[in-house]
């Protein structure tokens, strides 16, 4: 009899839900991974550090109240990576806390140490002292998640020439810095550093950035934070990247140079897979580490599954954890409702943007008929209040049916709102009900009802004359 019905490698959110999912049918779990990484590089250096250092931000920078103050209006004038990391490390400490009460509440075993395969059904972990203890498991769950890639060819100091995770524990706030990548943590950086007055140039080696979003979103935050002093350069690979006593020199592959305090790279993920002896339970990774699955999250191995930012896009917290609960569920046997193909994405950059479903190039590409409808804060009471003149709200509804084909929102907020939109899809209802329901006064919500109503009088006006 194998010691667990269902073993996790990795503790982010896609290894915590699958465990406690387990759990609660009734399964014994247990969760592989080192006492100071418990929550996974979601908790230690990406999402929950990254989101609270931009919480800090617009705090501390005042830039969400300029509007109504004017442009000089800071809270905090000199502000200190001090000032910024007090709050990462209190919301770090507390989060931690509660990820080992769930599972202990839930009674997933906690195993210390790192995990490699010895064969597809037994696992050796390996603690600080580097003694193995070889454990076996019905059904093993990868979710190893992460770590930035690092070109070869750049030698990075995590002090002025950085990546993503070594970012959030930088000395000094730069008075400039190269931001190299433009996807969405090379953004969400951009949009901080620049509120915090740092001068930013972002180098991007594609011709747009964010392109699986709405294109007249991603042209409201460039044209927002060009007003922040960001400057982009599209098109352009970085050919070398140099240190010097005073800063750095960025070196692009068309001859431009670009001088800062700071380089910071974002140039894609690799999944941490290349300790975990693969070969041994008869799997394999691509070049950049992740793992294959299928649409139940399992790999070529049957009893074994992966999920979370280790099997690719889109790689969000949110995303893991109901990767992990579907694994846990199929592996248990356990059926599961569907949801549908549509998943909300939340980006935050300074405007947040967020989605769900497809986009106008999308269906045009599709051949499918939609009618829009828009709604932009500074027309919305609440908008005038928070001073937001800049966030808008976007829905794509079909014309024939008048169902919700997407919905597309940039502003304060954004990632909260987008969910109004997700259920009315999720229950497949149309605009119309949007256009019937009564929403709270101010809020920015009610952009739903005024989309609402500016796509279905675009459609009225399209059936009298048709």
């Amino acid at each position: 009899m194998p010691d667990f019905d269902i073993l996790v490698i990795g503790s982010g959110p896609g290894g915590q839900k699958a465990a406690i999912a387990a759990a609660k049918l009734g399964r014994r779990a247990a969760i592989v991974d080192r006492p100071d990484a418990l929550g996974g590089v979601s908790l230690h250096t990406g999402t929950i550090p990254s989101k609270t250092l931009r919480e800090a931000v617009l705090y501390l920078t005042g830039l969400n109240q300029r509007d109504l103050y004017g442009q000089s209006y800071r809270l905090k004038d000199d502000i200190t990576v001090a000032d910024l990391t007090a709050r990462t490390e209190h919301v770090i400490s507390r989060e931690v806390d509660v990820v080992r009460s769930q599972l202990a509440r839930n009674q997933v075993a906690l195993l210390p140490g790192t995990g490699h395969f010895l064969d597809q059904h037994t696992v050796a972990v390996r603690d600080a002292a580097g003694q193995d203890r070889v454990v076996t498991a019905e059904n093993i769950v990868i979710a190893t998640g992460t770590r930035p890639a690092r070109p070869a060819t750049v030698e990075f100091d995590d002090v002025t020439v950085m990546d993503s995770d070594s970012v959030v524990s930088m000395e000094r706030v730069p008075r400039s810095m190269v931001i190299v990548g433009a996807g969405v943590i090379g953004m969400e950086y951009a949009s901080m550093f620049a509120a915090l007055g740092s001068k930013v140039t972002v180098v991007e080696q594609r011709e747009a950035m964010l392109d699986f979003c709405d294109g007249e979103i991603v042209e409201a935050l460039k044209y927002h934070l060009r007003e922040l002093a960001v400057t982009f350069r599209f098109g352009e690979t970085v050919a070398a990247v140099e240190r010097h006593p005073r800063g750095t020199l960025t070196i692009l592959a068309s001859g431009k140079k670009i001088a800062a305090d700071a380089v910071m790279y974002s140039a894609g993920r690799q999944g941490l897979t290349d300790g975990l002896d693969l070969d041994k339970a008869g799997l394999t990774a691509d070049k950049r580490g992740r793992i294959s699955v299928d649409e139940h999250y399992r790999t070529a191995v049957p009893h074994i599954y992966a999920v979370g930012d280790v099997i690719g896009f889109p790689a969000l917290a949110a995303t893991s954890m109901e990767q992990g609960r579907l694994a846990a569920y199929h592996a248990c046997g356990e059926s599961v409702g569907v949801a549908g193909d549509a998943q909300p994405i939340g980006i935050y950059t300074i405007p947040e943007i967020s989605f769900i479903g497809r986009t106008e190039d999308q269906l045009t590409d599709d051949m499918v008929p939609f009618e829009v409808g828009v709604s932009r804060y500074r027309e919305l009471a609440r908008g005038q209040i928070i001073g937001d003149a800049h966030g808008m709200l976007k829905l794509l509804v079909s014309p024939t049916d008048r169902r919700l084909l997407g919905v597309h929102c940039f502003g304060t907020g954004a990632t909260e709102l987008v969910h109004i939109g997700q259920t009315v899809m999720g229950c497949g209802g149309t605009v119309d009900y949007l256009v019937d329901a009564v929403f709270n006064y101010p809020t920015l919500a009610e952009s739903y009802k005024v989309a609402a109503l500016d796509v279905t009088n675009k459609i009225r006006q399209i059936d009298r004359l048709g």
